[in-house]
């Protein structure tokens, strides 16, 4: 489908300011599911906007949030080198996990009110965004959630004091719930997935679990761990869930 991928919403947060969300959307008329998606710590940069309208173009309104819209001017896109990943890492841990959850509250409400939007909504993301799209998913208006490689779930380290509420949260999950994982991902080892999945089964949550031979940000179009292959799989996944999940 041919795109519009040249919109933005500036959205109120509670007690956060202004939000740009970077919106994708089919150019056709019609209402359609919604898909927050909630990218790593640089932002929204070149591969995350390919990434968005690559979902986008199979038949969803997809809105991308900028993560740390309070600590940087909007606009602004971290580059992938040392003085990016030190800058993306340290806001990571500043900035609140309440912050955190009031911008996955707002983007949702922002993107079910769109006037593309069915109203039916869904969350992606990856490495921290995986960690915010399963946050959102807490949200009971959220249907399905696909999580991607997701930092900090595992270990509770996530926002203000190294110390979030994720794991003890899982059991008010009402949206089904697909995890894809790198096996060779240093941040997420063995041991981490395990405890995620384990608490998945002890809940009863509806999940799907998808471990493969991938460093940390395969889906990422630049840089030396990207792996077409796998993307391509990951991405019929990902669009085979929402259509089963968003029916």
């Amino acid at each position: 489908m041919i795109l519009r991928s040249d919109e933005f919403q500036d959205v109120d947060v509670a007690g956060g300011g202004p939000m740009r969300m970077h919106l994708f959307r089919p150019a056709i008329d019609g209402r359609l599911p919604g898909v927050l998606l909630f990218s790593e710590i640089y932002q929204v940069t070149a591969p995350i906007r390919r990434l968005a309208a690559m979902i986008a173009g199979n038949g969803y309104v997809v809105a991308v949030p900028e993560v740390y819209h309070e600590y940087e001017p909007a606009g602004t896109v971290l580059a992938y080198d040392q003085a990016g990943t030190d800058r993306g890492n340290a806001l990571k841990v500043q900035k609140p996990v309440a912050g955190y959850d009031a911008d996955a509250h707002a983007g949702l409400t922002a993107l079910a009110q769109h006037p593309a939007c069915n109203g039916k909504l869904a969350t992606f993301g990856v490495c921290l965004g995986g960690h915010l799209a399963y946050r959102a998913a807490l949200d009971p208006r959220v249907s399905a959630a696909a999580c991607f490689y997701p930092t900090d779930i595992h270990s509770g380290t996530l926002g203000e004091g190294r110390s979030d509420d994720s794991l003890t949260r899982m059991a008010d999950l009402q949206a089904e719930m697909l995890f894809v994982w790198g096996r060779q991902d240093p941040h997420v080892p063995f041991a981490g997935r395990e405890t995620i999945r384990a608490r998945l089964e002890a809940l009863g949550i509806s999940y799907a679990w998808h471990e493969l031979n991938a460093q940390h940000a395969f889906l990422r179009d630049e840089g030396p761990r990207y792996d077409p292959a796998l993307f391509l799989q990951a991405m019929t996944l990902t669009l085979d869930f929402y259509r089963r999940a968003l029916l």
